[in-house]
């Protein structure tokens, strides 16, 4: 086979080839993280099928984003070793093999077995695409480049839950894995025809078999005690077990990758201060996007009762409002000081959140929807800015390993965020749950009165004498924790803001340096 580099490409489709090549990058990447977000309106119908709890079924989000966080580090050694062709057609091929180990899972391990080989596909292929299209495109136009790559991971999380929701609803919750498969088969049939191939000129370069090792175990201890501390208690010998040992696996990661002559994740590309700060406000991103892709339907389908479909149906309007302005805002990347932009983007999803915290059961629907939108707008604004920032600052022979390590960094803040922020909410849940209990006292009128009226209600409808006190009190108690449980979600949302909040001191030293003419 004759190679296909990005400038034959380029002579043999003219100016449309950029755009071409930035479909085909950016529906892989959409579709894989389209399955990851179609699963998590899934939650609440897998708890029932399965009989588990939030703290098992979280694991079908945790365990995908743990592992495509892990193989975002194999982007370089695929593009030197395989070429961006084989390695995205691969990594499309192994997402078809996850799908279908889903929709037949028998049970909830086999169900996050075939999530962790769908997180394995979406995190190689994204660094793949990161750097092709970024090398497609002239040193002024790549803003508008990565935002509309974002379009790509920004619209799926959003759209995910809609056609979740729709599915689950019409046919199962098995299907949800069956409908990205004919966009995932399109994907690769116009990586045939756009992505470009290996060079011939660089050899196979060695794998760092022991590093990724080391890695990978240690992300799964850490997230594993991170997921688990609440239910085994955080000072019990597991959990303590667990961290000292995730902890020491990500300290012989560190110092094996120092001393590997082909590390898999370079620290040299750390020595560039722009680059630290958008790996951090990446980490926070990350953190954000998918804590709160994960609690916004799992929230108005436990809190507020809503349908699988009217659940995913609240982001449609921010995926609409966002899609228009994704141009718009790569525009502003190539035209304004980044770190403007990123504070803009952060304080816009921290007032998101915080008007989240205002809501409860009895909030509208197109109220939920209004606030999604002012929280996804920083989004559309945070992914060019920390993208082209993190890029711009590394020299041309680190933009491989610079592009995988900053999806590395960001998803590793997904992966992390979901489970933090599920542990911090059954944690607030649980307090507020004591809390609200501690007053329910002879001296409580409202509790009195509410007893009282259901003990009517209870006698009215022909239920035994027997059972009115204890049903009353059955009902109270379902009230507490329904209140415990939105206490609970609230304060999730109000730690998100405050996290973003904190993430505006970086933010300010964002693109402080002079981006890298090429």
């Amino acid at each position: 086979m004759a190679t296909e580099s990005v400038d034959t490409l380029f002579a043999r489709y003219g100016p449309s080839y950029r755009w071409l090549v930035t479909l085909t990058g950016m529906m892989g990447s959409m579709v894989m993280i389209l399955a990851s977000t179609m699963a998590n309106v899934a939650v609440p119908s897998i708890m029932g099928t399965y009989g588990v709890g939030q703290d098992q079924a979280q694991w079908m989000a945790s365990a995908f984003l743990a592992t495509m966080t892990a193989s975002q580090l194999l982007g370089a050694w695929i593009i030197a070793a395989m070429g961006a062709r084989v390695g995205y057609l691969a990594a499309v091929a192994i997402f078809f093999v996850g799908s279908l180990i889903c929709a037949g899972a028998p049970n909830i391990d086999i169900l996050i077995f075939g999530r962790v080989v769908q997180g394995f596909a979406a995190g190689a292929v994204q660094p793949v695409t990161l750097v092709v299209i970024f090398r497609a495109y002239p040193a002024d136009q790549r803003g508008l480049a990565m935002s509309l790559y974002a379009m790509g991971i920004m619209i799926a999380p959003i759209m995910g839950p809609v056609v979740g929701g729709i599915t689950i609803d019409w046919i199962s919750w098995r299907h949800v894995f069956f409908i990205p498969l004919p966009v995932a088969g399109i994907a690769m049939l116009m990586a045939v025809l756009f992505m470009p191939t290996k060079d011939p000129a660089v050899k196979r370069p060695p794998f760092d078999w022991s590093g990724y090792t080391l890695v990978c175990l240690a992300i799964v201890c850490l997230m594993t005690a991170v997921a688990n501390g609440q239910r085994d208690g955080w000072v019990s010998d597991k959990i303590m077990g667990l961290f000292l040992l995730g902890g020491g696996l990500a300290t012989a990661f560190v110092v094996s990758q120092f001393r590997s002559p082909a590390p898999i994740l370079n620290f040299a590309v750390f020595k560039h201060p722009q680059f630290v700060i958008a790996a951090i406000l990446g980490f926070v991103f990350g953190a954000g996007n998918f804590g709160s892709t994960y609690i916004i339907p799992v929230f108005v389908q436990t809190v507020q009762d809503f349908t699988p479909t009217a659940a995913g149906m609240v982001t449609v309007p921010a995926g609409i409002v966002v899609m228009c302005l994704y141009p718009v805002m790569g525009r502003l990347v190539d035209t304004f000081p980044i770190r403007y932009l990123a504070m803009t983007g952060l304080a816009l999803f921290a007032f998101g959140m915080l008007l989240f915290k205002t809501t409860d059961v009895n909030t509208a629907f197109w109220t939920l929807a209004f606030f999604g939108i002012i929280g996804r707008l920083g989004f559309s604004i945070m992914i060019p800015a920390i993208n082209v920032s993190a890029l711009a600052a590394l020299p041309p022979e680190q933009l491989d390993q610079g592009a995988g390590t900053i999806n590395f960094v960001r998803l590793m803040g997904g992966a992390f965020g979901v489970n933090l922020i599920v542990v911090f909410m059954e944690q607030r849940t649980e307090f507020h749950s004591i809390a609200l209990t501690a007053t329910q006292t002879s001296h409580n009128n409202a509790s009195r009165e509410l007893l009282g009226q259901v003990t009517g209600l209870l006698q009215q409808g022909g239920v035994a004498e027997a059972f009115h006190q204890s049903g009353a009190l059955h009902f109270l108690g379902r009230m507490i924790e329904a209140q415990a449980n939105t206490l609970g979600f609230k304060d999730g949302f109000l730690i998100l803001a405050i996290v973003f909040l904190l993430a505006l001191v970086p933010a300010w030293r964002m693109g402080s340096g002079k981006r890298r003419a090429r």
